[in-house]
């Protein structure tokens, strides 16, 4: 079921540059709608699937390359302060594990931290809502993960009530000066929203009920939620529309086709890199005077 993107015509996606898929840039001032967006969309690229799972392989590489040029640079001084922030939200099943395993899976583990932020502890309840987010910020060197974020608390909160407006809106100005901080210290942040259909919820979760091994990903209360779902895309609408801006901007990625959301995400996430350009460091010692030494060694 969750597949049925996939027996879709590779011919019947088209876009203006066909190069560089990107999702639907949300601009600082937007006033739009995340249900005007196609989520079956796949702006930037004019392939079907096949080419989208070769670009994805196609460019792990390059996107290895650079993560690796940016954790050694910060280990050096050469390249110190810089980081890149990737923030995933969506619906549920809108496909964030498979980004988790496609795109940052791709890259050395060593200079990547994944956090998934679940309901606040009773410990966290006690503090401002970022005191449990700061302390993932990615240090120098690393990209950081958000797996569900801060905007948790103005997505569900808006649509259960459990914040009013005057909360609501306070949360969006210190998430604001808390990504300025990010930006000013050197992270270049990325914030992404998977944007998927109801329509195309409701297969992928009917493919959990239907398939033995995929039960432990289902969770009765999803249905729940979708009960809720003009609210979210309401509350999405209002986020997007206050968060975006020119230091940390939004990106909609249209997410009912599986293999985009995935390409899209690894070309911001490429472009984030690119923005930073780490280069490998200089050697603190003698090149040629060890490379005699440990020929010595060899004879």
């Amino acid at each position: 079921m969750a597949e049925h993107e996939d027996t879709h015509s590779e011919n019947d996606a088209h876009s203006e540059d066909g190069e560089h898929p990107r999702g639907f840039p949300i601009l600082p001032g937007w006033t739009g709608s995340v249900t005007a967006l196609d989520p079956r969309a796949t702006p930037g690229f004019d392939g079907g699937k096949k080419d989208g799972r070769r670009r994805l392989e196609e460019l792990d590489e390059p996107v290895d390359d650079l993560q690796e040029r940016l954790y050694a640079s910060s280990r050096s001084g050469n390249g110190a302060g810089r980081s890149v922030l990737l923030v995933v939200q969506g619906m549920d099943t809108s496909g964030k594990g498979g980004v988790m395993r496609h795109v940052v899976g791709s890259v050395d583990p060593q200079g990547v931290e994944i956090t998934a932020f679940k309901a606040p502890t009773d410990e966290e309840k006690q503090h401002d809502f970022l005191w449990r987010i700061r302390p993932h910020a990615p240090q120098p060197g690393m990209i950081g993960v958000f797996d569900r974020s801060h905007y948790e608390d103005v997505l569900i909160h808006r649509v259960h009530g459990w914040a009013d407006e005057e909360e609501i809106q306070g949360r969006y100005r210190a998430i604001n000066d808390f990504e300025r901080e990010l930006t000013e210290s050197g992270t270049v942040v990325v914030k992404v929203m998977l944007h998927i259909s109801a329509q195309e919820q409701g297969e992928r979760l009917l493919e959990r009920l239907e398939r033995a091994d995929k039960h432990w990903k289902y969770n009765p209360g999803d249905v729940d939620e979708r009960a809720h779902w003009p609210a979210y895309m309401e509350a999405y609408d209002r986020a997007l529309a206050a968060t975006s801006t020119e230091h940390a901007p939004w990106t909609v990625v249209p997410a009912d086709r599986k293999w985009y959301a995935r390409i899209a995400v690894q070309q911001l996430l490429m472009d984030a890199l690119t923005r930073i350009d780490p280069q490998w460091p200089d050697a603190d010692f003698d090149v040629a005077e060890e490379i005699q030494r440990l020929r010595g060694t060899m004879q």
